[in-house]
């Protein structure tokens, strides 16, 4: 047993091309730990093979090359071991819509080989906030209650990682705060989290570890702490007096005007100093109302790690564009 609830080796996934075209490398060579007992962010542009990756994990892909241990089990030696030790919601609402939510449940539970003593439909239902809804059909529940039951159904055999993909795209403010509730207090009791999001500032509050992958190959895998540690530089916002007429000057330092009139003012915080750039803009004649800072985010990171959006995604790859992840290399 290691410390892993996840690692990969190599792990390569290539699809055939179809009617004369190349071959596509969803994946090249991925190597990867996920910590036990963390919530794991996995980020990535469109088509980069962040869906192709949790397909294989779940069992749904087969890969081209490379090894795979859930959980301490070889997913080639011992691939109901660690199928069973992983629970997957997906982002597509795949539902049955003649079942009632506690049917489903116990469904899923009996694919899973769950004994009827040990199977906690209800429990699972309350968790997630379905208990009323019990034996209504699947078709008659809401867009939000509908992914509520995706949850429920990844977690009625008990797994020991719950991958979770794209789980709030959509959704309103009211179900979101509620799963990540229900995330956080299944993190406390042990269980592994793994994160697809396009929301970086959730992926930036939810996550203790982070990887980056793009054009299948990871590239950066760091805690969510030293990621925004990587982005030194910063910028100092300053509402002046009067309008500006003169944009101050000072090595290091680029400063521009914003729409509203106040000044911006970027620089490297190794390089510069605070006390630095406002002798710069008092050089400048600019009289100083208000000022503030601003520091990197997790979406400055990201977009500093990833070059371009990919477009050519394989088939099962279609994570749709959330916030920020279309745009180019800053």
């Amino acid at each position: 047993m290691t410390d892993a609830a996840i690692s990969l080796r190599g792990l390569r996934k290539t699809y055939r091309g179809s009617k004369g075209q190349p071959e596509k490398q969803a994946l090249k060579g991925i190597d990867l730990d996920i910590p036990r007992g963390s919530v794991f962010g996995l980020l990535g542009p469109n088509g980069a093979g962040k869906s192709t990756l949790i397909n294989i994990l779940a069992g749904l892909v087969i890969k081209t090359a490379g090894q795979v241990t859930i959980w301490g089990h070889d997913q080639d030696r011992n691939p109901r071991q660690a199928r069973a030790a992983i629970g997957v919601m997906p982002q597509e609402l795949n539902l049955d819509p003649f079942f009632t939510p506690r049917g489903a449940l116990e469904v899923q539970a009996g694919l899973y080989g769950v004994p009827k003593s040990q199977r906690r439909s209800d429990e699972i239902l309350e968790l997630v906030g379905l208990s009323d809804k019990a034996e209504a059909y699947a078709r008659t529940l809401s867009g939000g209650m509908r992914r509520r039951l995706l949850l429920a159904k990844a977690l009625v055999h008990h797994p020991k990682i719950l991958v979770l993909d794209e789980p709030t795209a959509g959704v309103d403010i009211e179900l979101r705060q509620m799963l990540w509730a229900n995330v956080r207090k299944l993190n406390q009791q042990g269980m592994t989290i793994i994160l697809t999001t396009h929301y970086l500032e959730e992926a930036q509050e939810m996550c203790d570890e982070i990887a980056i992958i793009n054009h299948g190959e990871k590239v950066a895998q760091d805690s969510t702490t030293n990621l925004l540690g990587r982005m030194d530089g910063r910028t100092m916002v300053i509402t002046p007096e009067d309008p500006v007429t003169a944009l101050p000057a000072a090595p290091g330092v680029q400063a521009s005007l914003r729409d509203d009139g106040s000044l911006s003012l970027h620089y490297r915080s190794p390089e510069t100093s605070a006390e630095q750039v406002l002798e710069a803009v008092r050089q400048a004649g600019i009289r100083i109302r208000d000022v503030r800072t601003e520091e990197a985010d997790l979406e400055d990171v990201f977009l500093a790690l990833t070059s371009s959006r990919a477009d050519d995604a394989p088939a099962d790859d279609q994570d749709q564009p959330r916030r920020g992840l279309h745009r180019v290399k800053l």
